[in-house]
């Protein structure tokens, strides 16, 4: 009897479809991956197809992981997921560090500008001191610095695709390179920017995956190509209303078997992925350097700040009437209570739209006015 009850849960287990588990960014938002509104515990998006397809082609059943999106390629590594699908960018430091996928999109990088700038505003080289907003860790921020030191422009980097558009539009910065997709999805739902027609570089979408997992990559591509020859991965991409006139080109040379860059339009040679930890620790020491400055100029003014401060919210606790103790306590209680990210949330851009602090000041006021609800405590 246990020996057939054995047999059989081993048959109901191999009657079950394996996992592919792939990890993802809801918070990137469609076209990529974003919460079903319908039902929410689930995602939909074009990779979210391209997962399923992948799945399919493996004899699999789709798992998706939520990842923040700058951590998917050590999430990766570490095998908290097989493959990482969420708009994730070819880039030669990642051909060096994992096994990347065949590209299966195309996007252009592209400049954004307010519609009062679009006659004159038209590529970086307008840009001299002006500020550029784009994604940390994308292929656009490694454009633009670049072009930080070639061209003069100052730029701001951003966690998340919303931003950059809502504070170009407001007048914080003068400018957004992106690639097209995100581009025209925030053009879609946000109005008083537009995009310029000119291509600054040429980029791919790929699959990533740990460095020794090149063999499952391998029958991923072969399932891709198969995708390409079937109009299988056309259908997704026009369900998605992404599919456009470059991408037939892109397919004709991965099923010819032509190498296909990673990037076309920049030069990558002297990419930190092909020079040693030294050469890459030296160019980034300026940067780190004035990082550090800022840090120790920002955390000495505002605890400061918040000692003056908190010297007066403990003075009007202790001596001052009903009505200000209590304001006064709540505001400590408030303060202590809530996350100081949101607080500077609400400072940087929740105020916006009637005060447009600029960034160190709106950091230095939201750190004072935290440490000083500690202050008046002590």
């Amino acid at each position: 009897m246990a020996v057939a009850l054995a047999l059989s849960t081993v048959c109901l287990m191999s009657a079950q479809p394996r996992v592919l588990r792939w990890a993802g960014d809801p918070e990137g938002g469609a076209p990529f991956v974003e919460a079903d509104p319908a039902h929410p515990d689930t995602v939909v998006g074009f990779d979210v197809d391209v997962a399923a397809l992948l799945a399919r082609g493996l004899d699999r059943r789709a798992e998706f992981l939520n990842i923040t999106f700058a951590s998917i390629d050590q999430s990766i590594v570490r095998g908290d997921a097989e493959i990482g699908l969420s708009g994730i960018e070819d880039t030669p430091a990642r051909r060096t560090t994992l096994a990347v996928t065949m590209p299966y999109y195309e996007f252009r990088e592209v400049l954004s500008v307010r519609d009062a700038d679009a006659s004159r505003v038209r590529s970086l080289a307008d840009l001299r001191g002006k500020t550029v907003g784009t994604l940390a860790g994308t292929i656009a921020h490694e454009i633009l610095l670049r072009a930080e030191r070639d061209q003069g422009v100052h730029v701001v980097s951003y966690e998340d695709d919303v931003h950059p558009y809502s504070d170009l539009v407001i007048g914080r910065t003068d400018a957004v390179l992106l690639d097209n997709v995100l581009a025209e999805r925030r053009h879609r739902n946000m109005p008083g920017f537009t995009i310029q027609p000119q291509t600054v570089a040429i980029g791919h979408y790929v699959g990533v995956l740990a460095p020794g997992n090149a063999p499952l990559r391998d029958r991923m591509n072969e399932i891709l190509r198969t995708a390409m020859r079937d109009g299988s991965l056309e259908k997704i991409l026009r369900k998605w209303s992404v599919w456009n006139d470059d991408q037939p080109p892109l397919y004709a040379k991965i099923l010819s078997g032509e190498d296909v860059p990673a990037v076309v339009g920049l030069d990558t040679s002297a990419s930190v992925a092909t020079v040693s930890r030294w050469e890459a620790a030296r160019r980034y020491l300026p940067s780190l350097l004035r990082a550090s400055v800022v840090t120790i100029v920002l955390s000495c003014l505002s605890m400061g700040l918040a000692v003056a401060i908190g010297v007066l919210i403990a003075t009007g606790r202790v001596y001052g009437g009903p009505i200000a103790r209590l304001a006064l306590t709540a505001y400590v209680e408030l303060i202590r209570g809530t996350p100081i990210l949101l607080q500077l949330f609400v400072l940087y851009y929740g105020l916006a739209s009637a005060i447009r602090l600029p960034a160190f000041v709106a950091a230095l006021l939201g750190l004072a006015l935290n440490y000083a609800a500690y202050e008046s405590e002590i």
